[in-house]
């Protein structure tokens, strides 16, 4: 990997008279061996597509664009977007994008592209609060990525990668698509402004096809959603209240599947909410 300047953040932010805005989670990611690691973790191939999401000041950006063919960058926060484009100006492979993520179809982003399916990886160091929307919103989209590279808190990144028994409804979102990994922990410290908590980076890689056929994945988000919804309740009583169901309909439902009513979210596993959607 090339050797890339540090980028000194708060100077920049200083000139243009910016904060780091708590209600946009923005915690900049400014050690660059933190940086470079979340490059190698992301593999990206000669010539490979990179949709980074969250590019805040481009230090992240930068890195990857030394290893890309192309990396699109997409920026939530307008006021970012003015020293994006100067520390990015350089890189003639980077196209900078306002907007949240969550209003753009992934399809548009690479209609231009002619991008064979799922030749894109995903980098991204986001909030906590819109983890599960994010990889919703680009795993049912009709092109998906190879892999997902995401930089959470430490604590997300251990409950997307519970196994039965402590699983969460976060943990189900990323499981059915693919294989979650955690592959480093992220000091604090490496961030400005630096958080509370310490950071970890996951990688996820994506089965060619979801765990729960793509068809049935509504019926599933519903079914989980109601699962989780009254955590400390039985599967009888959180599926009855969450689906408006008959307490009779859901204890049915629940042995047809073979699934003790008793039983409470968390313990299922893939294959049993997979036998629930079945028969639901």
């Amino acid at each position: 990997m090339n050797s890339i300047p540090s980028l000194n953040v708060p100077s920049i932010l200083r000139t243009y008279g910016l904060r780091p805005k708590k209600s946009l989670g923005q915690n900049f990611l400014v050690d660059d061996s933190s940086l470079r690691r979340v490059v190698e973790a992301a593999e990206i191939s000669v010539g490979e597509v990179v949709l980074e999401i969250g590019a805040g000041l481009g230090g992240l950006t930068r890195y990857l664009a030394t290893a890309a063919g192309r990396v699109i960058a997409v920026e939530l926060d307008n006021k970012l977007i003015p020293p994006l484009r100067e520390v990015l100006a350089n890189f003639k492979n980077v196209e900078i994008i306002h907007g949240d993520i969550l209003d753009i179809n992934p399809n548009q982003l690479f209609s231009n592209l002619q991008l064979p399916k799922s030749k894109y990886c995903v980098v991204a160091n986001i909030p906590y609060y819109i983890t599960s929307a994010i990889i919703r919103h680009l795993l049912e989209a009709e092109i998906k990525p190879q892999r997902i590279v995401l930089t959470v808190q430490q604590e997300v990144a251990i409950r997307i990668c519970a196994e039965p028994g402590k699983l969460s409804l976060l943990a189900l979102s990323v499981q059915v698509f693919g294989e979650p990994k955690v592959v480093a922990k992220i000091p604090a410290g490496a961030f400005y402004p630096a958080p509370k908590v310490d950071s970890a980076l996951v990688r996820i890689e994506l089965f060619p096809e979801p765990l729960i056929p793509q068809t049935k994945i509504p019926d599933f988000f519903a079914l989980a959603k109601a699962g989780f919804g009254q955590k400390r309740k039985t599967l009888r009583n959180s599926l009855s209240s969450g689906m408006a169901w008959p307490k009779e309909k859901a204890v049915q439902i629940l042995e047809n599947a073979n699934i003790d009513p008793q039983r409470r979210a968390e313990t299922l596993t893939i294959e049993e909410w997979h036998a629930l959607v079945n028969h639901r």
